[in-house]
């Protein structure tokens, strides 16, 4: 958990591309439970808009901030091809009241926990 050594206040951080949310939460779960990060940046879920609850029956422990890249897509028709894209922070509880939502796009995330402004991006993707 974040710890205050002093004047020195350390978060555990961690970025990984999903390549899709069921091929990588079986990793993000082995990453909260062996490393016990306070953040996890995620790239490339390929959720869709309805299925970012996903996050929070997969996870717990953590509140997310997240956005689809593919709801654009799915608002002209069916989706055809395979799914892409995605970026979504999972911040674990305890640190709820210290963070702040700046900005949540279908490419990137800015979160505010404490004085740390943190981004998680996802490359442009063309369908």
């Amino acid at each position: 958990m974040a710890s205050n050594d002093g004047d020195v206040l350390k978060i555990k951080l961690v970025s990984f591309n999903m390549h899709g949310f069921h091929q990588g939460s079986s990793v993000v779960e082995d990453l909260i439970n062996d490393e016990c990060p306070d953040i996890m940046m995620l790239q490339e879920h390929w959720l869709t808009p309805a299925k970012l609850y996903n996050s929070d029956k997969y996870f717990s422990g953590f509140f997310s901030f997240g956005s689809s890249a593919m709801a654009m897509c799915l608002e002209s028709g069916l989706l055809q091809g395979r799914p892409y894209g995605g970026v979504m922070t999972l911040i674990s509880d305890k640190l709820r009241k210290h963070t702040v939502t700046v900005h949540c796009d279908e490419r990137f995330v800015i979160v505010k926990v404490f004085v740390y402004l943190l981004t998680s991006t996802c490359r442009a993707q063309v369908p």
